[in-house]
């Protein structure tokens, strides 16, 4: 990744699409207090996310970062993957897709 200009946001998600050439879908989870009765529930949000090297696989656990407008819905850049899905990474070996 290139240089860093100032503070950018980094948010933690995982794959849930990658059906795209260079492009993933990220899930983003965070939990939320509702205003009036108190429950914690979890809302998700999905973020499109840049993979110059098509490198991350569904279930994969990434660190997204905010960067400048890639494509009218692509505003974020896979800046590293946490976790590998091990299932995934068994059929990448296997040449199955």
């Amino acid at each position: 990744m290139a240089k860093t200009r100032g503070n950018r946001r980094a948010l933690v998600g995982t794959v849930v699409r990658d059906k795209m050439n260079k492009s993933r879908i990220v899930a983003v989870e965070r939990l939320v207090k509702h205003p009036f009765y108190g429950k914690i529930r979890r809302q998700t949000a999905t973020f499109m996310a840049h993979d110059e090297q098509n490198s991350t696989r569904v279930g994969d656990q990434v660190r997204i970062v905010e960067s400048r407008p890639l494509s009218a819905r692509k505003r974020w850049v896979i800046g590293a993957v946490l976790r590998r899905n091990p299932i995934a990474a068994q059929m990448a070996e296997a040449g199955e897709e």
